[in-house]
């Protein structure tokens, strides 16, 4: 569990819908990697996202179809999807993440609430800028998987 705080000023995020992330992207070739390295993961498939826009990439469990709890799911009532990353003009990531851990990492600066979160459970990870961030946020993504996957929101 990562936490050390994030270098820097928070990149600047919308204010209206989507929730996205303006500046401080990730370069294309880091953002691919960070994609890579995630659908590289075990027991994980890429799908569209229920809620996000078109250009998003939806990470679904293989094995879990079915939320435990809403509050681990960025579509609750639908496909478990706990995480979903958007395209390469946003580079940010949407995920779910329990309260505490969540608030943890918006205190360290590697994230934010979601705007349109109905749990207090999801969060925006910023988009990695360097080889070591995308280490580090795809360590959040593995932190949301294992929440998903957890018997409660806990």
């Amino acid at each position: 569990m990562y936490d050390q705080p994030r270098p820097g000023a928070r990149p600047t995020t919308s204010d209206q819908g989507p929730h996205r992330q303006v500046d401080q992207k990730a370069s294309p070739a880091l953002w691919g990697e960070l994609v890579a390295r995630t659908f590289a993961l075990r027991g994980v498939v890429e799908g569209h996202s229920q809620v996000s826009p078109a250009d998003s990439r939806a990470v679904f469990l293989v094995d879990q179809p079915v939320e435990r709890s809403p509050e681990t799911s960025l579509a609750p009532g639908r496909r478990l999807e706990p995480v979903h990353l958007h395209g390469v003009t946003d580079t940010s990531v949407h995920l779910a993440l329990p309260a505490g851990r969540g608030a943890q990492l918006v205190e360290l600066g590697w994230a934010e609430p979601h705007q349109f979160g109905d749990y207090g459970t999801e969060y925006m990870v910023y988009g990695p800028r360097t080889e070591a961030e995308v280490a580090i946020v795809l360590s959040i993504i593995e932190e949301s998987l294992a929440f998903a996957r957890s018997s409660s929101a806990d």
